[in-house]
């Protein structure tokens, strides 16, 4: 005789339904799956879609969905949580599809970076290429570039080359800056010229906001409301700029961190002078800014007056030295902070070990050694560390137990490493970008692949293995008729079946 829907027994109370979920929605998915063996009221309780979205939520799954796209939050929690394990499994066992992305024909490797799956490559023959590795069948533009004047004379070299989810940034050998936009087009929407060749190039990783670096000048290029490029802001400094870095998520001006040999300058419209840190005779060796904070590696005299290299991290809202961390005889070569979990921070040095600092206790928490010369890039999650190091080795750690997973080597050093939950992109990058024995022209494709350098890209997504398990001389099509690059045009589109 009781109302079951309205009033849920608990023993010898009556309570409404919703009183009785406010209570639930303290419990876990094991006592949520506890309390739906007590009885068919409980049941219908313990399942009920608003309990088990608010864990798929608190768990950070499906964190851009509304509680009406899924039937069954129960089993989207569970498939999630299987979908996890099967990646976390093939990470460790390394088990997933690795392609190449394609060489330019006797060119170079300038430069790398990647943004969510979006790779661009920069070359010595002023080609600027862009990849999206989230669609195996994706044919790679080339991004065209501005004309240099009267089109005489072969193209710069590219320096660098930097994207977010909406620019592309290329900066040349002879100064220019070309900036374009993902959603527009391979035409590029802004163009600008240094008088002399740029030391540092940095985009704003959430933002429409660049900043380069040209002998003793910091400028810094941003749209207007109506799309207009403008120049919010120009800093004249003191020595050459090593390491720039614009600060992510800053509402107004953009705000720019430069590390300049010894010093290191917080850059506002504001406040253009802001030295954020100088020490006479320890130059800053890597840099790497988050949101609110900024990390650096400096070296010290050494042995000499027995002060070991360390990594600072300072406030950038209060200008104050947070915490010192790494005792190291090596300078520290490089640090990543952005992408690292919270408090935590991975840095590689040039003793060849890659070591986890615990902000909170200002030590740390894992040190490994795996490389045969220094460490050049590093990345970190909660429970696994990417490193490549000078040689061309890129190694897979486990934190917690401090051993290494597997290793891939290549030719050249390693010059980026980027990952997410199901892929992983490397790029070796020759530092001879004329190496020896190759041809007075610039268009001999002679040049031997290994001295080009190489992106790799690993799909750990049982999703992708099937496609993935296609070889790449599989995937041509009529229109491709050009066989140096390996990639011959087959007869029969094996892709199109």
């Amino acid at each position: 005789l009781q109302n079951e829907i309205n009033e849920v027994p608990f023993f010898d109370v009556q309570l409404p339904y919703e009183l009785a979920l406010k209570i639930f929605q303290y419990l876990g998915k094991a006592e949520l799956g506890r309390c739906a063996q007590v009885s068919r009221t409980w049941k219908i309780l313990a399942e009920d879609e608003v309990l088990w979205y608010r864990l798929c939520q608190e768990e950070g799954y499906l964190l851009d969905r509304s509680i009406s796209d899924h039937s069954c939050w129960k089993l989207a929690l569970k498939n999630c949580r299987a979908r996890e394990h099967m990646l976390k499994t093939n990470w460790k066992n390394r088990v997933g599809a690795v392609s190449q992305l394609r060489y330019e024909p006797g060119r170079v490797l300038c430069d790398v970076h990647c943004c969510d799956g979006l790779v661009m490559a920069g070359y010595t023959s002023g080609e600027v290429r862009l990849w999206d590795t989230r669609t195996w069948d994706y044919t790679a533009p080339v991004l065209a570039a501005v004309p240099g004047p009267g089109g005489a004379g072969a193209p710069p070299h590219v320096s660098f080359v930097r994207i977010n989810s909406s620019l592309a940034v290329a900066a040349y050998e002879d100064g220019t800056v070309s900036v374009w936009s993902l959603l527009l087009g391979r035409e590029p929407i802004h163009h600008f010229q240094h008088n002399q060749r740029i030391q540092a190039l940095a985009l704003a990783p959430g933002g429409p906001a660049l900043a380069t670096a040209s002998g003793f000048q910091v400028k810094v290029e941003s749209p207007d409301d109506k799309g207009f490029w403008q120049t919010p802001a120009t800093f004249e400094i003191q020595k050459l700029v090593n390491f720039l870095n614009l600060v992510p998520d800053v509402t107004g001006s953009p705000v720019a961190v430069a590390a300049a040999e010894d010093i290191v300058y917080l850059l506002k419209a504001e406040d253009p002078g802001k030295i954020l840190h100088s020490v006479y005779g320890q130059p800053v060796t890597c840099l790497d800014v988050a949101a609110h904070e900024a990390a650096f590696g400096i070296k010290t005299f050494g042995w000499l007056l027995n002060e070991p290299n360390q990594i600072l991290l300072y406030n950038l809202e209060t200008n104050q030295c947070v915490t010192k961390v790494g005792n190291s005889m090596g300078d520290f070569s490089c640090v990543n902070l952005h992408s690292s979990p919270p408090n935590m921070l991975v840095a590689g040095n040039k003793d060849r070990r890659v070591r986890v600092f615990d902000l909170r206790r200002g030590e740390a928490a894992c040190s490994v050694y795996g490389h045969q010369l220094g460490v050049s890039a590093v990345q970190m999650d909660e429970w696994k560390m990417v490193s490549g190091g000078q040689e061309g080795l890129v190694c897979v750690w486990d934190q917690r137990m401090g051993t290494k997973l597997w290793e891939m080597h290549a030719r050249h050093p390693v010059r980026l490493v980027w990952f997410n939950s199901h892929s992983l992109i490397t790029a070796n990058i020759p530092e001879e970008k004329n190496p020896r024995g190759s041809s007075i022209t610039e268009d001999d494709p002679s040049l031997h692949r290994k001295y080009r350098g190489v992106i790799y890209s690993y799909e750990f997504s049982v999703d992708q293995l099937a496609v993935d398990s296609v070889l790449p001389i599989c995937r041509s099509s009529y229109d491709e008729v050009t066989g140096y690059n390996y990639n011959i045009g087959l007869a029969v589109p094996y892709d199109s079946i």
